[in-house]
């Protein structure tokens, strides 16, 4: 089932299409679009679940990092598809354009 399209779900995967081909994670994604994390991360899980994204942990050790280990986020090809629909649909609308 589709995610539900929200101005913070639009944002996410704006920022998900911008960068297609790069693996992202949660703190680049809050940088750009604002999200908070409580609002970021349950997106990315739906997001998941839907098929439109898929996630991995990076293979770093967090001590020798010196950081916690990172969930990387990446568009499935018919997430970037779909995505690019949503997205383009939106616009539409919000600039009063008829459906194409």
């Amino acid at each position: 089932m589709p995610p539900r399209m929200t101005a913070s779900v639009l944002k996410v995967v704006a920022a998900l299409l911008a960068a297609r081909a790069d693996e992202r994670y949660g703190l680049q994604l809050m940088q750009a679009t604002g999200l908070p994390s409580g609002t970021l991360y349950p997106i990315l899980v739906r997001l998941e679940r839907a098929g439109w994204v898929e996630s991995r942990w990076e293979e770093a050790d967090p001590a020798a990092e010196g950081r916690p280990a990172r969930r990387y986020y990446l568009l499935t090809a018919e997430g970037a598809a779909s995505a690019r629909r949503e997205v383009t649909h939106m616009t539409r609308s919000l600039l009063g354009e008829a459906p194409a």
